[in-house]
């Protein structure tokens, strides 16, 4: 079936060819998601990504027609979830590829679970959007089922009307300085959330501090005695910019700890950084949210001004 494609694991060098089969791939899914050859290559080079044991790439000559890549978790409790990426060429589709790379994936994620988090009980998550054709049958042919939904929200930017910073907070953008800060506040407010584990250096660096973070409408509130209490991270694809027209402040992160919740900081954060946005020239802003979230986000984005523009499933496999 696949005698004229040859396998091997996914390499640094292979960022062009990534960033050519994801490009080909939007074209027909229509998700959002164009990179460069620099945004795969910063994927490629992510710390908890075991690119010799867990990845796999199927090429046509120097065409990449088909890939899968597990990272794994820097930590783990009761549950290590790995996620399993991956996609294939649309020239490529129905040829039993999908199925392949699904199975490695699921062979790769055992055995980096195996030496990373063996105590800890192993579940591979997919994370992608609902309308892809195919998918779910996919996925749920190798045992898949759906855990979570998610809904990537949007919100167009132009006279933002959103409430003040209360009183005894201030806000201040992101810096080398205050950049410790920004990790900790983000690892303290997404403690309780669904799947989400601490970022050590390494990882904070890899996925947020990259070439994609917009530091200029990234911010962390703070009370009056000086203590870290919000954040919001703020990214910005080039080539979704390049290839929509349209330049959009997705916020990566928002978050506040627990004991400050339920006085309007996410909100009034939210709105310092849409009129930020705003005023740097962007023409969108987006988040993507739990929908089952037990802080009641889906509400507070939606009374900020956002609204849902595609679903998201969690698909997870005990494996």
């Amino acid at each position: 079936m696949h005698h004229s494609l040859s396998w091997r694991p996914l390499s640094r060098e292979d960022a062009k060819a990534s960033a050519d089969l994801l490009n080909a791939i939007e074209t027909v899914d229509r998700i959002g998601e164009n990179y460069t050859e620099e945004d795969t290559l910063q994927e490629l080079i992510d710390p908890y990504a075991d690119l010799e044991r867990a990845s796999l790439a199927a090429f046509d000559g120097d065409v990449m027609a088909g890939f899968m890549k597990i990272r794994h978790k820097p930590s783990a409790d009761e549950v290590h979830r790995v996620f399993l990426d991956g996609g294939v060429h649309p020239a490529y589709r129905r040829r039993g590829l999908g199925t392949a790379l699904v199975e490695a994936g699921v062979a790769a994620a055992k055995v980096v679970h195996a030496l990373h988090h063996p105590s800890s009980k192993l579940v591979v998550d997919v994370n992608r959007p609902e309308h892809i054709a195919g998918l779910a049958e996919l996925v749920r042919s190798q045992g898949f089922t759906p855990v979570r939904y998610f809904q990537r929200m949007e919100h167009p930017l132009g006279a933002v009307d959103a409430p003040a910073i209360p009183g005894g907070f201030a806000v201040e953008p992101w810096s080398e300085r205050n950049d410790e800060d920004f990790r900790t506040v983000r690892n303290e407010a997404y403690r309780d959330y669904w799947g989400a584990v601490p970022m050590p250096v390494d990882l904070w660096r890899n996925k947020i501090t990259n070439q994609t973070f917009r530091p200029e409408v990234s911010f962390l509130i703070r009370e009056a005695t000086g203590a870290p209490v919000g954040v919001l991270v703020t990214m910005c694809w080039e080539a979704d910019t390049e290839a929509t027209g349209i330049r959009d402040a997705h916020f990566m992160v928002i978050g506040t700890v627990r004991e400050y919740r339920k006085r309007g900081l996410a909100g009034a954060l939210m709105g310092h950084a849409l009129r930020a946005a705003e005023g740097q020239g962007y023409d969108r802003a987006s988040l993507n949210v739990d929908s089952a979230d037990s802080a009641g986000a889906f509400g507070i984005f939606e009374k900020a001004g956002f609204a849902p523009k595609m679903r998201y499933v969690r698909w997870a496999l005990e494996a």
